[in-house]
This record gives C-alpha cells, sequence and structure tokens, in this order.
C-alpha cells in the first residue's frame, strides 16, 4: 500500500482516455496551470500527425497569438511522428518555443539556454542536411532571432511578451 502525505488516503490522478496520467487542470496560454473550474486556454491535442507545412503554419499562428508553449506541443508532434532524418529540425524548433515560453514565464537563465541550444540544433540539421529553409522555414533568420532574444532575456532580466517576440518562421517581414 502507497503511503502519502494525507495520511494514507491517495489521489485520484487525472488520466487520459488510454489511461496515462495527465493533468486535466487548464492552463494559461503560457502553459502554467491554473486552479481546477478557472477559464483556461484550449490545449493543442496530442499526437496529432500533420503535415510538414500544417505544422509549420500551426505553429507560427500559435507563436504569434503569444501561445508558444502550444507552438512546442505541435512541433513535438511532428518530431516524434515524422521521419527520422527530420526529427532533429522538429526538435530544435520545439526548444526555440520552449525557450520564448521561458523567457515570456521570466525564467530568463532557463529561456536563454533553450533558446541558444534550440538555434544551435537548427543550425547544425541544416548543415547536416543541406537545407536552410524546409518547408518555408528560414533556418538562419530563425537562429539569429533566437539568439537576440536570449540576449535580451538575459540583459533585462525580466518576463518578455511572448506574442510580440514571436519569430516570423520564413523570415519574413516583422516579428
Amino acid at each position: 500500500m502507497d503511503a502519502t502525505s494525507d495520511g494514507g488516503t491517495a489521489q485520484r490522478r487525472d488520466r487520459d482516455t488510454e489511461g496515462r496520467a495527465r493533468n486535466a487542470r487548464p492552463r494559461d496560454g503560457l502553459g502554467r496551470p491554473l486552479p481546477y473550474g478557472a477559464d483556461g486556454v484550449e490545449r493543442q491535442p496530442e499526437g496529432v500527425v500533420r503535415r510538414p507545412e500544417e505544422t509549420v503554419a500551426e505553429a507560427q499562428a500559435l507563436l504569434d497569438a503569444g501561445k508558444p508553449f502550444h507552438a512546442h506541443e505541435v512541433f513535438e508532434d511532428a518530431w516524434k511522428s515524422g521521419p527520422e532524418e527530420e526529427r532533429a529540425l522538429w526538435r530544435g524548433l520545439a526548444q526555440l518555443a520552449v525557450g520564448l515560453t521561458h523567457s515570456a514565464r521570466g525564467n530568463a537563465t532557463g529561456g536563454a539556454r533553450l533558446l541558444r541550444r534550440g538555434a544551435d540544433a537548427v543550425e547544425e540539421w541544416a548543415a547536416t542536411e543541406g537545407r536552410a529553409q524546409p518547408y518555408g522555414i528560414d533556418l538562419t533568420h530563425v537562429a539569429t532571432w533566437a539568439r537576440e532574444l536570449a540576449g535580451v532575456v538575459e540583459s533585462e532580466a525580466r518576463p518578455v511578451d511572448a506574442g510580440s517576440w514571436a519569430p516570423r518562421l520564413g523570415g519574413d517581414g516583422p516579428r
């Protein structure tokens, strides 16, 4: 029998339809849990297989809406379901979205670290694969954006606005 901090009465964990543990608390736009019953932002469905172009379009829309946590989930789906040779690309893009999430939450150290790690990952993937603009993503532009934001986050040490700092994945137009 499991001992718990509540005197031995184990609390039931939220579960998804397959029985996996999943916190059902509502979340805000940056993925932070809110109290049960609060109005939250609708979550991204997990495990969705999309065409790469759909992944990019959906992630860009979420980034533009100031929801980098949700964009990370879209990139994570591509990372987990895509071809092996593209997994490092999607993982790097997911790291960039999480870096923006942490930066918007005020975690300067974690945000800057993930932004730089993601920038390194997408540049390495581009160099290895010889593809600087897969699916219309300008990886050079994205890596430059990430490093610039990492510097801002470290120097200002305060949360950034996720929507105004959202990258343009295609490199066209202002942030």
